[in-house]
């Protein structure tokens, strides 16, 4: 008997997702997708929605309507804990770092607390994830004393903490040089290729472009279009909106 091909389930789905606050409404039937292990990124001009959309999905506040949906199981109701709990994890375009901490003890805390980890895993879990990141020297400086690649890298690691199966990175790039930019880069390659699935909004395109597969642009709220980069940078109505100009 000949066997069906089985056809992959998105790892992270939101379907028909909108946002109002009172009369304003922020998201507009946003339909989106992350597979297992794919790096996606997320463009669009400031106001686009971007970041509202990593808060509806990771559960920072209840959408108006619509869905999201994490390895199949319906998220409605869960809050942003639980969600972290069944693997999804977000960090913020600022660092929040617990500064009266220690590097060490931020990560420490997120692997007991994200992911609930006894006290000897998640001391084990917690140097780990300082050597992957690069801060395993820092271990017991205070948070507040880093530099802003190092509180970047720190909250990147506080999220791996949780061992998440999908990430959600808001805005890591910004502000660093093209050298400390190129070791996030290699960082979030790495976390690919281990089969984490990674949404990564960015503004610094060329960055982006070195990790992701596929693009989605929003502007206004709404998803443009979403696909290959490059047809996704070409495609009219996104030069308009992100690029401000559209080809002749």
């Amino acid at each position: 008997m000949m066997m069906q091909a089985m056809t992959a389930e998105p790892m992270l789905r939101a379907s028909g997702v909108n946002k109002s606050y009172g009369a304003l409404k922020v998201l507009f039937d946003v339909d989106f997708h992350a597979m297992p292990g794919e790096a996606v990124g997320i463009v669009g001009p400031n106001g686009a929605g971007k970041t509202t959309l990593f808060g509806a999905l990771a559960g920072s506040f209840p959408v108006s309507s619509g869905s999201i949906h994490l390895a199949g199981e319906n998220l409605s109701g869960t809050s942003a804990a639980e969600r972290c709990r069944l693997g999804l994890a977000r960090t913020h375009q600022v660092p929040r770092p617990f500064l009266g901490m220690s590097v060490f003890e931020n990560v420490h805390v997120a692997a007991r607390s994200g992911a609930g980890m006894d006290q000897a895993t998640a001391t084990d879990e917690a140097a780990e994830i300082l050597r992957r990141t690069d801060l395993l020297a820092l271990a017991n400086r205070s948070a507040a004393s880093l530099g802003l690649l190092d509180r970047k890298r720190l909250e990147v690691a506080r999220a791996l903490a949780t061992r998440p199966s999908v990430i959600l990175l808001d805005e890591i790039g910004g502000g660093l040089t093209e050298a400390e930019l190129g070791a996030l880069i290699d960082l979030i390659r790495s976390l690919q290729a281990d089969g984490m699935t990674v949404v990564w909004i960015e503004h610094i395109l060329h960055a982006l472009l070195r990790v992701v597969t596929r693009l989605v642009c929003m502007a206004e709220g709404r998803i443009l279009a979403q696909g290959d980069p490059r047809d996704v940078m070409a495609h009219p109505q996104v030069q308009r909106a992100y690029l401000g100009s559209s080809p002749e």
